[in-house]
């Protein structure tokens, strides 16, 4: 047997000494600076909380745990901040309960707009809904069910001792509203009025134009001279059958502008216009640009719609009177209707200018606008739970409310919180 020798395998001569890599600690130095270093090698650099490897200045890399860590913001608390929670519970419960003694019924998104119109919708409307349900636990207000399956709320005696406590006279509506059987119209038209609140115009509803039209008319008549009450806002000349009957119009609503002495004519159209209605239209588009009872200028006419069917009616109106009115020479009394965008419509009118040498001319100026657009009617049916299928798109924090602003004009400004005035801030 042949013997078996063993040999030991050569070393490969190009392997130097086994080293053992040892990090070293890191150093802190004076500048905060933090050097880490390998083999007595620097590899990194990082000087206030960015880690730069050694030879690439500039290159950011993940800075070392532990050091320049900042805490998390606080979040907002929002108007807590600027007053108390106690104080602002009632200063919604005072502008909530004087809203249905004004309007003597109102809706939890009437809340939401006039107490949360800097909020977003879903915040809004969960913020009015607190506050309604907290009012009716108390007593203040009371909830109704109208035949159209619409949740609305009436003031009651407790909310007017509430109201009176502090300061302010009401009545109790509850036995009215009781009484009310789908007063569908009569809500969008203040809803209309408390969205132009929020915008910082002065809005009424129709019964209050009218109460001030008289109250005004009295006044400067004399007590107990028997003039005719005024039943109209603006005068017309409505075309029908084949002829011209002069006719008094009254809005749904009506905004006044802050500047100048313009207003803004709102028709709430929860139905299809008959052939009379329809000529009332034609003839209160015709008449933008035209004085009213109380000597301010007409220069908006804002149609809303409940259905897309009425929608497209009303724009077939307004279609049918621009192209009518188009074929005329524009001369003084005419007035010629051009489609800026879709729904709204600018209204052109030839404007006496005397000129220097006694001679008149007529220029074209622009006067108003129509608008037509859809009531949001999908808001009031915004659930705030995942089940929620209507969209959130139609509040203030769009160019929608209380109408959409043509674009030769400026865009609505954000409005701001009534619960706390500037003194408060």
């Amino acid at each position: 047997m042949q013997a078996r020798t063993k040999t030991r395998p050569s070393a490969i001569r190009d392997a130097g000494p086994a080293i053992t890599a040892t990090t070293q600690p890191a150093t802190v130095g004076t500048a905060a600076s933090i050097t880490v270093s390998t083999h007595n090698r620097v590899t990194a650099v990082t000087r206030n909380g960015v880690t730069d490897p050694a030879g690439t200045p500039g290159t950011v890399v993940t800075p070392l745990q532990g050091y320049n860590d900042q805490r998390p913001l606080a979040p907002s608390r929002g108007l807590t901040t600027r007053a108390s929670s106690l104080h602002l519970r009632d200063a919604i419960y005072e502008l909530s309960l004087r809203l249905a003694n004004r309007f003597r019924v109102i809706r939890t998104i009437d809340v939401a707009a006039a107490c949360f119109p800097e909020r977003p919708f879903k915040a809004s409307l969960t913020a009015a809904q607190r506050a309604v349900r907290g009012m009716v636990k108390r007593g203040l207000l009371r909830r109704y069910r109208t035949d159209r399956f619409q949740t609305v709320y009436g003031l009651t005696q407790p909310g007017v001792d509430w109201l009176g406590e502090h300061g302010h006279d009401a009545a109790s509506s509850v036995r009215r509203v009781s009484d009310m059987t789908n007063p569908e119209h009569r809500l969008w038209a203040q809803f209309l009025v408390v969205c132009s609140w929020a915008r910082g115009l002065r809005a009424v509803t129709e019964a209050e134009l009218l109460h001030d039209l008289n109250a005004n008319a009295n006044i400067k008549a004399g007590t107990g001279s028997g003039s005719k009450a005024i039943q109209g806002y603006l005068t017309v000349n409505v075309h029908r059958r084949g002829a011209t009957v002069r006719k008094a119009l009254r809005p749904d609503a009506v905004a006044f502008d802050v500047e100048g002495r313009g207003i803004t004519w709102f028709e709430v159209d929860r139905s299809k216009r008959g052939s009379d209605r329809q000529a009332d239209l034609a003839a209160l588009v015709g008449a933008i640009g035209n004085k009213t009872a109380d000597g301010r200028v007409l220069q908006r006419v804002v149609v809303m719609c409940k259905t897309q069917r009425i929608e497209r009616d009303a724009l077939r109106i307004v279609e049918q009177l621009a192209a009518v009115c188009n074929a005329q020479v524009l001369t003084e009394g005419r007035r010629h209707i051009r489609r800026q965008s879709e729904g709204v419509y600018e209204v052109m009118a030839a404007i006496p200018v005397k000129r220097q040498d006694g001679r008149t001319a007529l220029i074209d100026e622009q006067v108003g606008h129509v608008i037509v657009q859809m009531l949001p009617i999908w808001l009031p049916k915004v659930r705030i739970d995942a089940s929620n299928t209507f969209s959130l798109e139609g509040w203030f924090c769009d160019n929608y409310l209380p109408y959409r602003r043509p674009g030769n004009l400026s865009l609505w400004p954000m409005p701001g919180s009534p619960l706390v005035t500037v003194d408060d801030e």
